[in-house]
């Protein structure tokens, strides 16, 4: 057996709710074993909610726009600099004790940009710069959920598809960081359907 997290959108704060759910696990590597552990953990999580509907954003997801809305794949644009994956602005957003931001990892595959030696040999982490705008490390996943709110704003198609979901999964994410892409996509449907979306400073609902 296996727990993983999945995330349901909320119109009270934190506007999410994580809910663990056991089931059972199919071992090895390779991308068919994944999915059936996908299955596994939808089916588990729907017999306790049957009628909610949940999405699965991952490179191994077999649902429309999964694949696309994973922060390796969801296209944002910074201004007047150009459009990369999600995760390197993420990645090209940090500022360390002894370096960084280091925006030449813009410019590199989304797992160069991650696993980039700079990233783990630069001290502490600081804070994360993006456009002259520096984000504090407090609350923990703030700049990543802002990085995904904004990137779904500027893709109405996958936003869409989004808020046709109750809660979201990532099978890879087995609670080893605070960073979630399931996380945030629910926060963003939770804000959605409390009608706080157009806020100016996005930042200021993210808890």
């Amino acid at each position: 057996m296996a727990t993983r997290p999945v995330f349901r959108a909320s119109k009270t704060k934190p506007y999410y709710i994580e809910i663990p759910v056991e089931f059972t696990w199919n071992p090895g590597f390779v991308t068919s074993q994944k999915q059936k552990n996908i299955c596994a953990l939808h089916g588990a999580y729907l017999e306790r909610f049957p009628k909610e509907s949940v999405l699965e954003i991952s490179s191994k997801s077999m649902q429309e726009g999964g694949t696309k809305l994973s922060a390796f794949h969801l296209p944002l644009e910074i201004e007047n600099v150009g459009t990369f994956p999600m995760e390197n602005v993420y990645q090209a957003g940090k500022v360390f004790e002894n370096g960084g931001p280091y925006l030449d990892l813009l410019h590199l595959s989304p797992r160069e940009a991650k696993r980039d030696e700079r990233l783990q040999n630069s001290g502490q982490l600081i804070r994360f710069e993006l456009s002259g705008r520096s984000f504090p490390l407090q609350p923990h996943y703030l700049f990543y959920h802002y990085l995904y709110f904004c990137g779904l704003m500027q893709n109405q198609e996958l936003a869409q598809i989004v808020l046709q979901y109750d809660a979201f999964s990532d099978i890879e994410f087995a609670g080893r960081s605070w960073n979630c892409q399931a996380r945030a996509a629910a926060q963003y449907v939770g804000l959605y359907r409390a009608g706080l979306l157009n806020a100016k400073d996005l930042t200021e609902l993210i808890f």
